[in-house]
């Protein structure tokens, strides 16, 4: 679904920048008012190629005047947008041919504003408005940069680092950063675990054994059987692999990119709602089908001979497998995703690997067909209790989005709630007491099922201590994917502290003060509210009492969230930074500020990374990232307290 919904965001983009540099072009002149603060900006927006934009009328409630949004809460609009000119009535084709007012040739208005705080060297605004020609209509949006005068540059001077070296620590002790390419084999590991149960799903397991009997009916000898069969599976992997290409071009512009998606409050929301309407299908309460224009076009071409046939065939298969493959891959892109794209081929090429295998092995050993299960009830089961899983999963991308924005929908202990109740509706599925739509009252529950029913028991069992205020809570078989123990609904408020007492701080600048005072080194941990690993370490290292004594008594912390969704103020936002790579970014946000200041300082994007810094913002020793051995962790520790003191005599 993911990649469904960049493609469709790719789209909507070139559309827009289409639109802006032919149908309006806004730009914009100032006015420094008398009040401290305020300013009166003057809008034109010019009008081309016959385009009319439309205004707010009685008539069609959906239209409105054009909108001004600006990048931070601390402006704000001190009198309304002001229109100049008279519309002119239009019988709009769009509209039944009814009377709407319209302007024509150019937009012209005026709008006051209100800073608070600190006066920035420039803002941000966005336009948008409706505009429309004949049968066509568009919502166009343009980004302004707005000089002020008597402002100053601002932004965190955190960000002016830049210049650490890497190569070169004060001590050459600790570890580089390796975690990337061990977990590559992992993320493939876990894309074909998800091609593995895919092939299970009643979208999938039929289509084997008639893939296979088609290739060895329709070819001439047994050699050419097994090849069209090798063929047809190596094109289903290569349709996974490349659905990963476009991530590597926008990795190459923007590499913090795939954190910014992956922990985009909206876009958790909305596979949230995503996976509760997969589920719902895979419950059996109504079927998904794609539009059946596009699997027949598809179709249409596997008749096609030879190798361009057999891609179409490849095409079909992904194509009329979806309703089924898409909740697994769906997860399996997310959860890879923040990883970047090496990950997220990773991920791909193992789920395309599971299931293009069982296609070019049975096409070599056609006789195994015959040991093949048959399509049965067993199908349904799984589809089943794979719904079960999707509620589960939809649950963890809502808790991604209130994580991040700070809502406290789902504390901690309300997630496992949650998740218990699904386990418990899983369990009495399976052992055939819940009927869900298809189900046979009555029907014989086979071995496997029950089997697979004590295995969902034990899980809702080993969940129940997960919502209590013990030490039991914390189910370290699950660390890193439930909210963080301190997100509970028993009044603990040490969310950014990590359970730590004292030492601690969210804010760079602050955190190298208290190190100065306290003459001793500053550690930071880039972490995100939705980082998995993050959790992990948080969770089952920093809890040992070894380690999180030694953190307090040793270091001033500093935890920076690169994904906290906070608007900076217009005094503290950069508009137009250009990173060291000569790329151009606006950084808005707290998450924005941290994600730039780990890439700028430290060439990292991933999360958690473990710096520790001198009070000269020198690196003491080598960065980590995760490090789940409680023994390397604070060996790492270790070494970087002990150069500190060496190099700060």
């Amino acid at each position: 679904m993911r990649k469904v919904l960049l493609l469709l965001i790719a789209f909507s983009t070139a559309h827009f920048l289409f639109a802006q540099d032919t149908l309006v072009k806004w730009n914009a002149s100032v006015e420094n008012l008398t009040e401290k603060g305020t300013y009166k900006i003057s809008f034109k927006g010019d009008l081309t190629n016959g385009w009319h934009a439309y205004t707010k009328t009685n008539v069609e409630s959906s239209l409105d005047d054009p909108q001004l949004q600006f990048s931070s809460e601390s402006i704000s609009i001190k009198e309304a947008w002001k229109w100049s000119g008279v519309p002119s009535n239009y019988a709009d084709p769009i509209f039944g041919n009814a009377q709407i007012p319209i302007y024509k040739g150019a937009l012209e208005g005026t709008a006051s504003i209100q800073i608070n705080g600190n006066i920035p060297s420039s803002i941000k605004v966005l336009l948008s408005a409706y505009v429309g020609k004949g049968d066509e209509f568009r919502v166009v949006e343009q980004e302004l940069v707005i000089a002020l005068e008597g402002g100053v540059d601002a932004g965190p001077k955190s960000l002016l680092l830049k210049e650490v070296d890497l190569a070169n620590p004060l001590e050459p002790c600790g570890g580089a950063i390796v975690e990337a390419d061990s977990s590559l084999w992992k993320i493939f590991l876990l894309g074909f675990l998800g091609g593995l149960i895919a092939l299970l799903t009643p979208c999938v397991f039929p289509m084997i054994p008639v893939t296979v009997s088609f290739f060895t009916k329709r070819s001439s000898n047994r050699k050419q059987a097994i090849k069209n069969g090798v063929l047809y599976g190596f094109f289903i992997f290569l349709i996974y692999i490349a659905a990963s290409i476009p991530f590597h071009i926008l990795g190459n512009v923007q590499p913090e990119i795939f954190n910014t998606i992956s922990t985009n409050a909206w876009l958790n929301i909305a596979f949230f709602l995503i996976f509760l309407f997969f589920a719902a299908s895979f419950f059996g309460y109504f079927e998904i089908t794609l539009p059946s224009g596009i699997a027949s076009k598809a179709d249409s071409k596997s008749g096609l001979g030879s190798i361009g046939g057999i891609f179409f065939m490849a095409i079909t298969l992904a194509i009329v497998s979806f309703s089924c493959t898409g909740p697994i891959l769906g997860s399996l892109l997310v959860g890879s995703l923040s990883g970047g794209a090496w990950q997220l081929t990773a991920g791909m090429a193992g789920f395309g690997v599971a299931l293009a295998l069982p296609f070019g092995l049975f096409a070599i050993f056609p006789n195994w067909l015959q040991s093949l299960p048959k399509s049965g009830g067993w199908l349904d089961t799984v589809k089943k209790t794979l719904a079960f899983l999707e509620l589960a999963l939809a649950l963890k991308f809502l808790s991604n989005a209130d994580l991040v924005m700070h809502w406290g929908l789902l504390k901690r202990e309300v997630f496992i709630g949650s998740w218990i109740l699904i386990g418990a509706g899983l369990t009495l599925y399976l052992f055939g007491k819940i009927q869900l739509p298809h189900d046979v009252k009555g029907a014989p529950i086979s071995t496997g099922r029950k089997i697979a029913g004590i295995l969902a028991l034990a899980f809702t069992l080993y969940l129940i201590p997960g919502v209590t205020s013990t030490s039991y809570a914390n189910l370290k078989l699950l660390s890193g994917f439930p909210p963080p123990m301190s997100y509970s609904i028993y009044g603990k408020e040490n969310v950014h502290n990590k359970g730590l007492e004292a030492n601690v701080s969210n804010n760079f600048e602050a955190a190298m003060a208290m190190a100065k005072e306290s003459g001793k080194p500053l550690l930071i941990d880039f972490t995100g509210w939705a980082c998995v690993n993050c959790r992990k370490m948080e969770e089952n290292v920093w809890t040992d009492p070894t380690v999180s004594k030694y953190i307090q008594d040793n270091f001033i912390l500093v935890s920076l969230y690169v994904d906290d969704r906070a608007v900076l103020s217009a005094d503290e936002q950069i508009i137009n930074y250009i990173t060291k790579d000569g790329n151009k970014k606006d950084i808005l946000t707290q998450g924005d500020l941290w994600a730039t200041f780990q890439a700028e300082n430290f060439s990292q994007v991933t999360q958690p990374l473990y710096v520790i810094l001198n009070h000269d913002k020198k690196l003491v020793n080598h960065p980590v990232g995760y490090t789940p051995n409680i023994n390397e962790y604070l060996s790492w520790l270790t070494c970087g307290k002990e150069a500190f003191e060496k190099t700060n005599k």
